[in-house]
């Protein structure tokens, strides 16, 4: 097909795949040697200096449920009884037990009090003696980072309660894993490995803290480098890594303050980026965009890391991190305008192109979900969807990453005194269907109200004998959850309500048929409105749409 990319060559994945395990074997191989535990292993810190501090708000309830003998993670709980021991029985899933060794629950569980803290110091020593020496899982970095920051920030409390012995294998422990995690690695990871073992260097008194915070920095800098990018979104384009990054560099910064020590430049431009970056994603309901498999987070999570900043209340931007912003008093509206992340960052990326996440009232309305083009706020043509995620060997040895995409987006602004408005395209139906995805979302300031139209433009000469063949369209619109939906009888427009609002809006459209279909959503099963028509192989196809406040009763309406 003329002005299409040259296809792909297979298997080009394969020799990466060879490569990157063969590297891993060999690595944790040394990793769990005995003269690698030698060389990590000293010089040895004397116990615990300052005490870092976390801005993670800890949930006492969850605590609480610990000393009851119930650890809740994950989505999940484990029964183990009171001082009962999580560690010697199956965890429910693969999530919660990476939860339980990353030490998630530490901070809750200090929160409690003293009790708590000497609770912690149990099931802390416990794990050491089970896991302290080596074990692939819980010495994955992945996990070790989180554990070695919360061990970092918890040291203090919890030496607090030891005897001098124990405090003594705590914090060599603390500096054992924390060496490890600037062993070479993943470059995605980078970030997070460096500035747990920077806070760690910072928590842990004498040389052998000073030496492990030194070379924690110079390497945390590097990673700053690439995984924040000069916007201030997170190479992953996910709001909540970001975030997570933020509350990280805010307590190495902290612990810099208390030992007297400014942080490295790349640190402070980082924090300044990152604050930018999750105030943009910040949505009128306190909590985050959910782009690329973000989690919203929590209001009172987020607020946390926002009440650090110091930077004010400055304008918002119009676009951050790829994605554009439409606000009105009633509406606000998301767009995902860049491509996906690409290599290692798309480990967790979506394949949703021009998808929209639309807030109502300050209450989400219509928000995406998942990874793959069906639970995105967007077009599919077709059923063969938009690139794939590497999975067998390939995605055991590179993780699940998003590949084979060719989702080049345009993207134009405008403004005017009433009116809000983008005019976008993809490009990513280009090598199979010789199609454009257009879409114009126009924000009417003095009407509150959102009229879409989507457009598939054909850009090149159609396949088959004729073109006359007719292809399948769908455009969809997940609904957040607690959002009902009703259909009217025509099937023009739909009613939409929002769990605890009275007040509803109606989504008008000229789509062949909609219907509302169950959504599995994470933790909560929801529904979506799916538009669908076809379009012959020769010539494009249009569908419009309007989201407008229910003003007056939408007459007949039927559940669907």
């Amino acid at each position: 097909m003329a002005g299409l990319p040259a296809p792909r060559l297979p298997g080009r994945h394969l020799a990466l795949a060879l490569a990157v395990a063969t590297g891993r074997a060999l690595s944790e191989e040394w990793r769990a040697s005995r003269p690698y535990r030698w060389v990590t292993g000293g010089p040895r810190p004397d116990g615990f200096g300052i005490q870092a501090r976390d801005y993670r708000p800890a949930d006492r309830d969850t605590g609480e449920a610990i000393l009851a003998g119930a650890f809740v993670l994950a989505g999940q709980s484990l029964a183990v009884g009171v001082r009962g021991d999580p560690w010697d029985r199956p965890s429910p899933s693969r999530g919660f037990a990476e939860a339980l060794h990353r030490f998630d629950w530490l901070p809750h569980l200090i929160a409690t009090g003293p009790e708590g803290a000497a609770e912690a110091l149990r099931l802390v020593l416990e794990w050491r003696r089970l896991f302290g020496k080596w074990n692939s899982f819980a010495w994955a970095p992945q996990v070790m980072a989180r554990r070695v920051y919360n061990l970092a920030c918890a040291g203090p409390l919890l030496a607090a309660r030891a005897s001098e012995a124990e405090t003594a294998q705590l914090a060599a422990d603390l500096a054992r894993q924390a060496r490890d995690l600037l062993f070479p690695g993943d470059v995605a990871e980078s970030a997070q490995r460096s500035v747990a073992a920077a806070v760690a260097g910072a928590a842990l008194r004498g040389p052998a803290g000073r030496k492990l915070l030194a070379r924690a920095l110079t390497r945390l800098s590097r990673a700053l480098d690439v995984s924040v990018l000069p916007d201030g979104g997170h190479a992953t384009r996910r709001a909540d890594l970001a975030l997570d990054l933020l509350f990280d560099l805010q307590t190495l910064d902290d612990a810099l303050i208390q030992k007297g020590q400014a942080a490295p430049d790349a640190v402070q431009r980082a924090i300044d980026r990152l604050a930018a970056g999750v105030r943009f994603a910040t949505l009128a309901d306190g909590a985050l965009a959910t782009f690329h498999g973000g989690r919203p987070r929590t209001a009172p999570y987020v607020a946390a890391a926002r009440a650090q900043d110091e930077t004010g209340d400055r304008p918002t931007p119009t676009e951050l991190g790829g994605v554009q912003r439409l606000d009105s008093r009633g509406l606000q509206v998301m767009v995902d305008v860049a491509p996906p992340p690409a290599g290692p960052w798309s480990q967790t990326a979506a394949v949703q192109p021009l998808g929209v996440e639309v807030l109502v009232a300050g209450h989400r309305l219509i928000s995406g979900t998942g990874r793959a083009l069906a639970g995105g706020a967007t077009v599919e043509v077709g059923d063969a969807g938009l690139g794939r995620f590497l999975s067998g060997f390939a995605g055991r040895a590179l993780g699940a990453r998003l590949v084979d995409c060719d989702a080049a987006v345009d993207v134009q602004r405008h403004e005017a005194p009433e009116a809000l408005w983008l005019d976008l395209a993809h490009h990513g139906w280009m090598r199979r269907h010789g199609l454009m995805h257009q879409r114009r979302l126009y924000l009417d300031l003095r009407a509150g109200e959102l009229r879409g139209e989507d457009r598939l433009t054909p850009t090149a000469k159609a396949q088959g004998p004729d073109g006359r063949h007719f292809v399948p369209y769908t455009v969809r619109f997940p609904l957040a959850p607690g959002v009902r939906a009703l259909v009217s009888q025509d099937r023009r427009s739909v009613l939409l309500r929002v769990e605890g609002v009275s007040d509803g809006w109606i989504l008008r459209n000229d789509a062949l048929d909609i219907v509302v279909e169950p959504l599995a959503r994470r933790g909560r099963p929801g529904s979506q409105l799916v538009m669908t028509g076809q379009r012959r192989a020769d010539s494009g196809a249009r569908v419009r749409w309007k989201l407008a406040p229910a003003r007056q009763p939408s007459g007949e309406a039927r559940g669907s």
